[in-house]
């Protein structure tokens, strides 16, 4: 199994009445993938499953994992222990767990290390370890990260440090074997990229697929000067998504955009303002403008 490239986490849609809206969900899930993301993620944390009854939790990931045995795509599921890892073991569609360091509790770099050689041993599909110290209170060396690629079914990494680290140098300057390092700070996903990341999990690509496929393909390309000029485009864009919680921004545009049937997000998220919701529209349509202009000779 290889990860590389563009996987989207998917929101969870609600409608009106508050109840999950799974038509909307499918078509946000084949929305993507017609517009070249290799695999989707269900229930990570832009879907507020910890918002979502257990009941919900299985419609989301039933949704998505019909979607990916319909078009042949990865799909990557958020679960963060040996229960409800053992509730993937019977769905061949799910390629990996994406796992979140411990958080809050800050068990220190021999505790998370310990915490995932027994998660792995444990569970029935391989591990992508999440490392978002800024989110967990966790902070990750570089060694302990070369680590954990050396626990039988760790694969991958979803590594969000905040920016770009002395430690995110010296990872992507020396990776460790057989581990997919995807970026998942969507505003520094194009520096990552640069520096050697094989793809990304990216929120922001809801509203803008197409372009962080591309984004990631121009990298892998050697294209510097078209990467950096979309890379920067899409950097503000993700700037703009991400100004408020996550994904209330994002289920903002959407909603603008007539994709899910409303902008709710559940306590203790509140709904994006109309500021920040404009200003990411803007964004948005800069990006198509730029997109329509000539290639320079």
């Amino acid at each position: 199994m290889t990860l590389t490239g563009l996987y989207v986490p998917l929101i969870t849609p609600f409608h009106r009445t508050g109840e999950v809206a799974p038509d909307a969900l499918e078509a946000l899930a084949h929305g993507v993938l017609d517009a070249g993301a290799r695999g989707l993620v269900a229930l990570g944390t832009t879907a507020e499953p910890a918002t979502l009854t257990a009941p919900e939790q299985r419609l989301v990931l039933d949704v998505a994992a019909r979607v990916c045995r319909e078009r042949g795509a990865q799909l990557l599921v958020g679960a963060h222990s040996p229960q409800a890892l053992r509730a993937l073991g019977d769905m061949s569609e799910v390629v990996a767990a994406l796992s979140l360091v411990p958080p809050f509790v800050r068990p220190g770099e021999a505790g998370v290390l310990a915490y995932f050689t027994r998660l792995a041993a444990d569970s029935p599909v391989p591990l992508v370890v999440y490392d978002v110290p800024y989110r967990t209170g966790q902070h990750l060396s570089a060694d302990t990260l070369r680590r954990l690629a050396e626990v039988p079914g760790v694969v991958g990494l979803k590594y969000a440090p905040g920016g770009i680290t002395a430690d995110t140098v010296d990872l992507l300057a020396d990776p460790p074997a057989g581990l997919a390092i995807l970026g998942g700070d969507d505003p520094f996903v194009s520096a990552l990229l640069a520096l050697g990341a094989h793809g990304g999990i990216l929120a922001s690509a809801l509203v803008a697929t197409a372009d962080f496929g591309r984004l990631i393909a121009l990298w892998r390309a050697g294209d510097v000067a078209a990467a950096r000029a979309l890379g920067g485009r899409l950097g503000l864009l993700s700037t703009a998504l991400f100004a408020e919680p996550n994904p209330t921004v994002i289920k903002a545009v959407l909603h603008a955009q007539g994709r899910i049937p409303t902008a709710a997000v559940r306590l203790p998220l509140l709904a994006a303002g109309p500021d920040t919701t404009a200003t990411a529209r803007r964004r948005l349509a800069e990006l198509a403008a730029a997109a329509r202009l000539p290639a320079p000779v």
